[in-house]
């Protein structure tokens, strides 16, 4: 990684621990991750390739379309107490050039079919606009 840590310099570098770790996360994924992976895999989503526990810099994204460069990030538990650390991250990640999409966990258990065409038009229009959040139409349809 590039000692000033300026997104730039750095957005195609990840060191050795870091894709040492996304090797990790991409055993014990969550129930979650891996309904969503199950329509994502082998291009089963309009043809894009996913990656999933991709390293980016010193990030390591859910899910992966390097076409699109388009991030797919599942919030679960884990991100109720981490706001401030995916803010920062989504904001570095956005400054490389990708494409944020957040989805909590209970969009991909309760309204799969709604997440999927959320990605897939965000693919296929490849002009999306870098949000920290689920789209509105996702929002809505989950409980508070």
């Amino acid at each position: 990684m590039g000692k000033s840590g300026d997104p730039q310099e750095t957005r195609r570098y990840a060191n050795a621990a870091v894709r040492e770790r996304a090797r990790e996360l991409r055993r014990p994924q969550t129930p979650a991750e891996n309904r969503l992976w199950a329509h994502l895999r082998d291009r089963q989503l309009a043809g894009y390739k996913f990656r999933r526990q991709h390293p980016l810099g010193r990030f390591i994204a859910d899910f992966y379309c390097a076409a699109c460069r388009l991030i797919l990030e599942l919030d679960g538990e884990s991100h109720q107490h981490q706001g401030e650390y995916d803010a920062e991250r989504t904001v570095w990640l956005q400054a490389a050039g990708y494409y944020v999409l957040r989805f909590p966990n209970d969009a991909v258990y309760h309204h799969l079919g709604t997440v999927l065409e959320s990605i897939q038009q965000a693919c296929q229009t490849a002009s999306v606009t870098p949000v920290a959040a689920a789209p509105e139409s996702i929002k809505e349809l989950t409980p508070d």
